[in-house]
């Protein structure tokens, strides 16, 4: 009842065609806006992390040119030139051009000069005077060989055990290439920070700035060791473009990663920002949860008013199909006034009208045509003792062989056994050899009477013998060979009838050598075995309409019943049957 209940089915597709574009709606606007958003988020981010490496460039650019300015002072660059080292007068115009740079930017807390002909180091800083001292294979020292291979002859110091950075650039001797000195300097990160700020949000994201050996400038993060990056740096330095987005996903962190690299003419950093997937949907979040309440509240709505709606189609149908089952039942009186001004009322008022009539047609007519079939049935059996008959047939048969007449005899037998299978009316159903030699009992006596003019072949396979068929099946359509094809005949007649097995089908053909059938004759045949029967199977309507509408009745329609002109001269009927017959066998058995 569950599953077959209009009122569940409807129920179901009502809230089917409702759920399914609701959470379809749902997921797709849900999916686009999230994608979308994250889109948008990464370029805004993108576009944001591209202006700060602009800043930043622009502020190390500007602690570089600071560096060029030696050239312009002739003094400096003489005594650059001279092996040999002055006095401390002479060397006046050198303290001040370091005094200059140590306080060229407020950021800048150390200065160095390691003059490469001098073997001699020169340092201030903003806590101390200028010193000296010697330095030896000062070009050795790693991060003046870094500077001066570097094409920009500059190298970036990571930072140091006092949160410093230094920026080291290898002086030359322009228009000459070799290198008059290494220039230091120790540079507080408190501007770098301080742009560093405006780049990403502190509770939400991650910015980091390294260098090219993956050293940590800037960290947003507090980190006891730069342990945690190794996971994710390494395939950020292996990458080999200098900008652009990269997912991560690891226990610590799943979303994406922006990344923008500072020219190496300013000391070739790499921006990291890390936005989490979180951060990044946040926005999209928001509007699903908005949708998604949305759509429950509009669920619920759908909900009751579907089966509000189910209940009031359903519920008058529900009581036409009770009053259905009272009159299965045997029941035949309607238990409702009506069902309402609609299909469903005018199908209920149809169905009293039914019922009515129903009873009226039971008390009227059909008690007294069964009793009156009753009486015609009974006048039948007492005009003629089937007993009577066969033992008449046999009294002649036997004075036929005392007059020494077999042929007489062998009729008799032939028409005794036609006629005790006809008038069998306790058996409608019957294994298809009863049919067969009902048949050959009838093709006998057609050749004693024809003689040569008839030959007759039955060609029948064993494995078909036992399947059941209805009764008279072949007979009637035999008889029409020669009622309409055997007269007039200017060569011998030949009927040939077979009976195969076949894709687990019956296939009966039965072809004669007659005349055949008009095209016209045949159409007019077709269609009336296509039409509804109008009257029952029983009198004398046996032929091709009554075969066939009992073959229906019998095998709920699932067979095939053809007829056609041979082509060599005659007629032929095809007919295929299911080897299992269907519930009216069964139910007419019983």
């Amino acid at each position: 009842m569950l599953k077959t209940s209009i009122r569940n089915k409807l129920i179901v597709l009502l809230l089917l065609i409702t759920i399914i574009p609701f959470g379809s709606s749902i997921i797709v606007t849900y999916l686009y806006t999230k994608e979308s958003l994250k889109d948008q988020s990464i370029q805004e981010n993108i576009n944001l992390l591209y202006q700060g490496k602009v800043n930043i460039e622009s502020y190390l650019k500007e602690l570089n040119n600071f560096t060029f300015s030696f050239y312009n002072n002739s003094n400096f660059m003489n005594y650059l030139r001279k092996q040999e080292i002055g006095d401390y007068g002479s060397r006046s115009f050198v303290h001040n051009v370091i005094q200059s740079l140590l306080y060229s930017d407020e950021s800048v807390y150390k200065v160095s000069m390691a003059i490469v002909k001098h073997q001699e180091l020169l340092t201030v800083s903003r806590r101390s005077a200028i010193a000296y001292s010697r330095l030896i294979g000062l070009e050795e020292i790693d991060y003046y060989k870094k500077a001066k291979e570097n094409s920009a002859n500059l190298y970036m110091e990571p930072l140091n055990e006092f949160n410093r950075f230094t920026i080291h650039r290898a002086f030359k001797d322009i228009p000459a290439n070799h290198i008059l000195a290494y220039v230091s300097l120790e540079i507080r990160p408190d501007k770098i920070n301080e742009l560093s700020k405006y780049l990403y949000h502190e509770e939400t994201e991650e910015f980091y700035i390294l260098t090219q050996e993956g050293h940590l400038i800037y960290s947003s993060e507090p980190l006891s060791s730069e342990d945690r990056l190794f996971k994710w740096k390494e395939s950020l330095l292996d990458s080999v473009e200098t900008s652009g987005t990269m997912a991560w996903k690891d226990e610590d962190f799943d979303g994406v990663m922006i990344y923008e690299t500072i020219s190496d003419a300013t000391g070739n950093w790499i921006l990291v920002k890390r936005i989490p997937n979180t951060t990044l949907y946040e926005s999209a979040y928001g509007v699903a949860l908005i949708n998604i309440f949305f759509g429950v509240i509009g669920l619920v709505l759908v909900i009751l008013a579907t089966l509000l709606v189910s209940f009031k189609i359903t519920s008058p149908i529900r009581i036409l199909l009770q009053n259905i089952k009272q009159v299965e039942k045997g029941n035949m009186q309607v238990q409702f006034q009506t069902l309402g001004k609609d299909e469903i009322g005018i199908l209920g008022d149809r169905f009293k009208t039914m019922i009515e009539k129903i009873n009226q047609l039971i008390n009227r007519e059909y008690k007294l045509e069964l009793e009156n079939k009753t009486n015609q049935l009974k006048v039948l059996h007492s005009q003629i003792n089937p007993h009577f008959l066969y033992n008449t047939l046999q009294s002649i048969g036997t004075m036929a062989l005392k007059s020494k007449v077999p042929e007489i005899y062998s009729s008799l037998t032939d028409l005794s056994q036609i006629m005790r299978y006809s008038m069998n009316m306790e058996e409608d159903i019957v294994p298809l050899e009863k049919e067969i030699n009902y048949t050959k009992a009838y093709m006998l006596l057609q050749k004693q009477r024809f003689g040569e003019d008839l030959e007759y072949q039955l060609d029948i396979d064993e494995e078909v013998l036992n399947i059941k068929v209805p009764k008279m099946i072949l007979q009637p359509i035999i008889e029409n060979y020669f009622k309409h094809g055997f007269d007039g005949r200017d060569h011998i007649g030949k009927l040939i009838v077979k009976c195969k097995l076949k894709n687990q089908m019956l296939l009966i053909s039965i072809s004669d050598n007659g005349h055949g059938v008009s095209e016209e004759r045949l159409k007019e045949i077709r269609q009336q075995l296509n039409e509804e029967a109008n009257r029952s199977l029983s009198g004398d309507s046996i032929g091709l309409k009554n075969i066939y509408e009992r073959l229906k009745l019998y095998y709920e329609n699932d067979i095939t019943f053809k007829l056609k002109n041979r082509d060599s001269g005659g007629f032929l009927i095809t007919i295929r049957l299911p080897i299992e017959m269907g519930f009216f066998h069964e139910g007419h058995n019983r």
